[in-house]
């Protein structure tokens, strides 16, 4: 089984939704944001303090650069999308899902963004993240799945039929 690859919006559900879909579908789990954060002996927010959006890119590229892992459900931080070179390097070994979320409900679902280690310009709002980041999600996914209006489960179950329906060798995925 290739490696099912989640991206989009913090507050999306990456993490919450990769734990549960890897235990469905009987694979491993990874959160490149631990892995970041790990590697650095830092939160993702330090490092934004501490040496801009700029160094939390360039860090978070080489880490997804570096994933060698296989059969694994991937949680993405948020800006994963801005490096072309990392995600052809992750569609290269699985399935990239956008879990494509509408920003009231990412707003409503995470009310302080201040303290999440956004990779943004200091002056630019969520909204604008938002807007900035949609063509790239939209650019890099193989799946699109609507996630605002679903609970953890149910998006996992979306996935999984997605998966199924579209990708012929999904046709092994549990329930």
């Amino acid at each position: 089984m290739q490696n099912i690859i989640l991206i989009g919006m913090p507050g999306s559900g990456k993490s919450t939704v990769g734990v549960l879909l890897a235990k469905q579908v009987a694979l491993d789990f990874v959160d490149t944001d631990v892995l970041i954060q790990t590697s650095q002996q830092r939160t993702l927010q330090a490092i934004v303090d501490a040496d801009g959006q700029a160094e939390l890119r360039k860090i978070e590229e080489g880490v997804l650069l570096g994933l060698t892992q296989q059969s694994c459900v991937i949680a993405t931080g948020g800006s994963a999308v801005y490096s072309d070179k990392a995600m052809r390097h992750l569609k290269s070994a699985g399935v990239v899902v956008f879990l494509d979320v509408d920003l009231a409900t990412l707003e409503a679902r995470v009310q302080d963004f201040t303290n999440r280690g956004l990779a943004k310009d200091p002056d630019q709002s969520f909204a604008q993240l938002f807007d900035e980041r949609l063509p790239l999600y939209k650019k890099h996914a193989d799946i699109t799945v609507q996630g605002a209006g679903l609970n953890p489960d149910d998006l996992c179950a979306e996935i999984v039929a997605k998966l199924r329906t579209v990708y012929s060798h999904a046709s092994g995925l549990r329930n």
